[in-house]
């Protein structure tokens, strides 16, 4: 398998840690779709609860979790 991270996609503006928990805080409140790659973003999540150990797979040693929420 090969991962490919397309920066048109995945990359935004960079935020703080407790930006980032506010913004998924407030995604959760809706259904939303979370594309999660990277040991940080995947720490945090973890960190969060919104995804198990269970759930993340790694693709070229790169962790990812797919969650709809």
């Amino acid at each position: 398998m090969c991962l490919i991270v397309r920066e048109n996609f995945f990359k935004g503006e960079e935020l703080s840690k407790e930006e980032i928990k506010k913004q998924i805080e407030k995604a959760i409140i809706e259904d939303s779709t979370f594309n999660i790659v990277g040991k940080k973003s995947v720490a945090l999540a973890l960190e969060m609860g919104i995804i198990e150990k269970s759930g993340i797979i790694t693709i070229d040693g790169v962790p990812i979790a797919l969650i709809l929420i």
